[in-house]
């Protein structure tokens, strides 16, 4: 059995920290939570807001209900400061709710990495704003990446 691995792997310089940042924005954009997975150690350790989980079956159960409420999901990750084997994110995600009513979530991440460059150790705490729908950013169609989020937003 080969060992996991997933490049580029710690110490990270701010080119490959900003890799590893943009690859977690395109895998979790897909709402695929069993691919999504395999970016984490079998036994990483996650907080997410008020939610503790350790382990993939964990994370892949938490990603499913997630994806399953947080209809239209479009994500934006950057890279907001990084040391040796971790790496902070600032990020923004639209979504709508069964009523139909847009939410924009802003937040944090803290991420810790194995040597083998897989997530041992995530940690994020977010606040979901309302807005309207002309207030969207990441409408169909748009790449995330080139929309223009001012220093209001940061």
């Amino acid at each position: 059995m080969a060992t996991e691995s997933k490049p580029p792997f710690p110490p990270f310089t701010a080119e490959t920290a900003r890799i590893k940042v943009k690859a977690a924005q395109d895998a979790w954009n897909t709402q695929n939570a069993e691919a999504v997975q395999m970016a984490y150690t079998p036994d990483s350790i996650w907080r997410n807001r008020d939610t503790f989980l350790q382990g993939r079956p964990e994370i892949v159960e938490f990603l499913k209900k997630k994806w399953s409420r947080e209809k239209g999901y479009r994500l934006r990750k950057e890279l907001f400061a990084f040391t040796d084997n971790k790496i902070a994110v600032q990020f923004w995600y639209e979504w709508y709710d069964e009523s139909g009513q847009w939410w924009r979530t802003y937040g944090l991440e803290d991420w810790t990495f194995a040597d083998n460059g897989l997530m041992r150790k995530r940690q994020m705490s977010g606040n979901d704003v309302k807005i309207a729908e002309e207030e969207r950013w990441f409408k169909e169609g748009i790449d995330v990446n080139e929309v223009a989020i001012t220093e209001k937003h940061w």
